[in-house]
């Protein structure tokens, strides 16, 4: 390491000397800049897993434009929609079909625990509103009382979900009704439920009898080929009469939900104070290293200065300290991240893992925060003169 950096600074690696001479204090400053490295991988991993929650039932459909409620911040979230409002919508020209999409959550209880699954009502005559993969198992949902599961629902044995079919479906009692399980699809759980599940709109309505088939929670439309999403919204606002609908493209409704979720509910606001917190925390240990090292040689920096060295020097030897604290601290801090967020993915089912942008960002910002450390701490070797420090 001697070498390396003698290379790559022209000069004898002073503060790899400094920082070395004291195994036990190097070995703990690593240690905090590790720490502070995992408490912020843990918190980005999990804001990120709560992005892809948030897309992932999203991109169970295909389409255009989405009506909502004005209350309606979330899929799951705000007031019902009139049907007639569809109806609407599809004298616009440039709309090719409409459909309505209920939702709500469904309780199956089962041993060692009960599934809460997010259950979306859809039409099975219009699978084009639906992803491929969903689409091609939305035949058996034109049954009555007939059903597609989420094969990646929490708590639920892979092999259990492997064997539905529609040769061998699977029954459950579901609101005093018992509703057929006849295929799956991969979704995954997320932090609003374990897992998803689609039925016909009519199935939808049997199991949550309160509700109406003409006041669906959104509506889904499809523009013809070539016509521009957003220009249709402009001109939706003003067909429809309910001027106080959400009428959006369906990525801007979706990434609404996004800002939403990290920006308004507690669960994003923790976890992004829980990142700031992180490199404050790294900020503050690699700061006490520095400054206590540039107490500890405060003779040594002074018989430089005296011999004419300048401020870019001092700052040279504790940036090269800040620099060896962060890139060291880092690699561990990566490594014990890394399994950390896999073990809590593994048993919470939640998409938690450790990306390429989250690692390098991360690493920049180990190298930022360092070198900020370490020019606060040469502040005294600055301005003080050589006999001052002696």
């Amino acid at each position: 390491m001697s070498r390396l950096l003698q290379a790559l600074f022209g000069r004898l690696p002073i503060g790899w000397l400094q920082l070395t001479h004291s195994r036990t204090r190097f070995g703990a400053a690593l240690a905090g800049v590790a720490f502070a490295n995992v408490l912020v991988f843990v918190q980005l991993g999990i804001m990120n897993s709560m992005a892809i929650a948030t897309l992932k039932p999203y991109a169970f459909f295909r389409a255009d434009i989405m009506i909502s409620a004005s209350d309606s911040n979330a899929l799951n979230e705000g007031g019902n929609v009139a049907r007639q409002w569809m109806l609407q919508a599809m004298e616009d020209p440039d709309v090719t079909a409409g459909m309505g999409l209920f939702l709500a959550n469904t309780n199956w209880q089962r041993e060692p625990a009960n599934l809460a699954l997010t259950t979306f009502g859809i039409d099975p005559a219009q699978p084009e509103f639906l992803a491929p993969d969903i689409a091609a198992k939305s035949g058996p949902l034109q049954v009555q009382m007939s059903a597609l599961l989420d094969r990646l629902a929490r708590s639920l044995p892979r092999d259990e979900t492997a064997a539905i079919r529609p040769q061998t479906p699977v029954s459950f009692e579901t609101s005093g009704k018992t509703l057929t399980l006849y295929d799956t699809f991969s979704g995954g759980g997320g932090f609003g439920g374990d897992g998803y599940m689609f039925t016909s709109d009519q199935t939808f309505l049997t199991l949550f009898a309160a509700r109406r088939s003409a006041a669906p929670d959104h509506i889904l439309l499809k523009v013809a080929p070539g016509a521009n999403a957003e220009t249709v919204v402009t001109r939706l606002h003003d067909l429809i009469s309910d001027k106080s609908l959400r009428i959006r493209t369906y990525t801007q409704a979706g990434q609404e939900e996004l800002t939403y979720q990290q920006t308004k509910r507690p669960t994003g606001l923790i976890f992004g104070f829980g990142v700031i917190i992180g490199i404050l925390v790294g900020l503050v240990i690699v700061y006490q290293v520095l400054s206590t090292d540039v107490a500890d040689h405060l003779k040594e920096y002074a018989t430089f200065k005296a011999m004419g060295y300048g401020p870019g020097f001092f700052l040279g030897v504790v940036f090269e300290e800040a620099l060896v604290l962060g890139i060291l601290g880092f690699i561990p801090g990566l490594l014990i991240g890394t399994a950390i967020l896999t073990f809590m993915g593994k048993m919470t089912t939640l998409p938690l893992m450790m990306t390429p942008t989250m690692a390098i960002g991360v690493f920049l910002g180990t190298i930022v925060f360092s070198t900020i450390s370490g020019a606060i701490a040469t502040r005294r070797l600055a301005a003080a003169d050589p006999a001052d420090l002696f």
